[in-house]
């Protein structure tokens, strides 16, 4: 995935608010959501849904029964680091955590005998989010109430620009940046406005060409759409709609989702 757009705390009806595209070769074969994992089949707060890329096993978008979504994006470098392992399969083990705070714990012991190439990896739930950022060294940023956009190079975070463009993409890593910041000021909260209108909003601007945030290249771009919505409190009701395509042409499905599931912690 290459762009996401991620609202945290900033609307009352949606603790998590996020619409990201999939940026990836065409003829890479992956799976629709499904609810996956857990101990127990007929207990779907042990497990998560997520779409499954279908070469290495991972995922790189989804929500967990508690709460916990998760979503990567390839971070690009200046060279290309020696992996032992899909970064795919690090969100999939994020969302069989307990928490945001405990997939970072994760994340971190993981890193201690696993390497991979560059990630930006997005975790949140209700009560905490964070962005990591690893290109062999791993930064993690704790999140602030507010809409951040991250990407390839990069992106806006916390109301401030973080790119870090390298020097063999510096053109193409130049048009990233530009997308994401032109995403940033399309997606700045309104007056007024919803988690629901926001998401709207969002998944509108990662679809319109003028943002540069939908591909079509010559067997790479653009591959799918996905937008998630968690409700305030045990009760309410999250939103997963995915579309298996550009989003400038595919429209995003709804997933159907258990009673009560992603509406781990606090609102």
């Amino acid at each position: 995935m290459c762009t996401l757009t991620l609202a945290w705390r900033t609307f009352g009806d949606a603790p998590i608010a996020l619409a990201a595209n999939r940026d990836e070769a065409l003829d890479r074969p992956s799976e629709p959501p499904a609810l996956r994992g857990g101990d127990d089949s007929d207990d779907a707060a042990d497990g998560y849904v997520a779409p499954r890329d279908a070469e290495a096993g991972g995922t790189w978008i989804g929500l967990s029964g508690s709460g916990v979504v998760a979503a990567v994006t390839n971070r690009w470098l200046d060279a290309d680091r020696r992996s032992d392992r899909s970064r795919g399969l690090l969100v999939r083990d994020c969302l069989t955590a307990d928490s945001a705070e405990d997939a970072v714990r994760r994340v971190e012991r993981d890193l201690e005998t696993r390497s991979y190439d560059g990630f930006n990896l997005v975790l949140a739930d209700a009560d905490a989010a964070f962005l990591l950022s690893y290109d062999g060294g791993l930064a993690i940023t704790r999140l602030d109430p507010g809409v951040h956009v991250v990407g390839n190079v990069g992106g806006v975070v916390n109301g401030v620009e973080r790119f870090a463009v390298p020097e063999r993409r510096r053109e193409f890593g130049a048009e990233r940046a530009d997308s994401a910041r032109a995403v940033a000021v399309a997606t700045a909260p309104e007056p007024g406005e919803t988690g629901a209108e926001w998401l709207d909003r969002a998944s509108a601007t990662l679809a319109d060409h003028e943002y540069g945030a939908c591909l079509h290249g010559d067997g790479f771009g653009t591959r799918s759409f996905t937008r998630i919505r968690t409700a305030p409190g045990p009760e309410g009701t999250p939103e997963f709609a995915y579309a298996d395509g550009p989003p400038c042409e595919t429209p995003a499905e709804a997933v159907s989702l258990p009673a009560g599931f992603g509406s781990g912690g606090s609102a």
